[in-house]
């Protein structure tokens, strides 16, 4: 699946019913780190749960070609993301975290920075991303 430099966000929601109408919330943070605007009109593509297999997401994740028991990183190596720098780590390198709490590690980046970042290393725990482009 190619996925468009447009992006702004990328988040899992249920899609609900309210009336004559459905609804599909967008999570506090994503407004918060400033990618999307209340009020403002987006183009929104859902990506269907199902594999092209036909199984399901969670049959997938049960797989025994998957190791481990608990969940799996959100992330994978070479994946681009944009995040924002929360934190600073012991050492001095900027922490950002996407789903679930999940932390990524970006040497070179400040608190408050929003960059671009493409994943190299991923652990269960955390990740490190390293700095595509900068002041987003």
């Amino acid at each position: 699946m190619e996925i468009s430099e447009k992006l702004l966000c990328l988040f899992s929601a249920d899609v609900r019913e309210d009336g004559d109408k459905y609804v599909v919330e967008v999570p506090r943070r994503e407004i918060e780190t400033g990618s999307v605007e209340p009020g403002e009109t987006y183009r929104i593509a859902l990506i269907s749960r199902s594999e092209g297999d036909g199984e399901s997401t969670r049959e997938t994740e049960e797989s025994p070609s998957r190791s481990g028991d608990g969940p799996q990183p959100p992330v994978e190596p070479g994946e681009m993301r944009y995040v924002e720098i929360e934190d600073l780590g012991k050492q001095g390198d900027g922490i950002a975290r996407v789903e679930r709490g999940y932390v990524i590690i970006v040497p070179g980046a400040e608190v408050g920075e929003r960059v671009k970042i493409e994943v190299t290393e991923v652990k269960s725990n955390f990740a490190v991303g390293e700095i595509v482009e900068e002041n987003l």
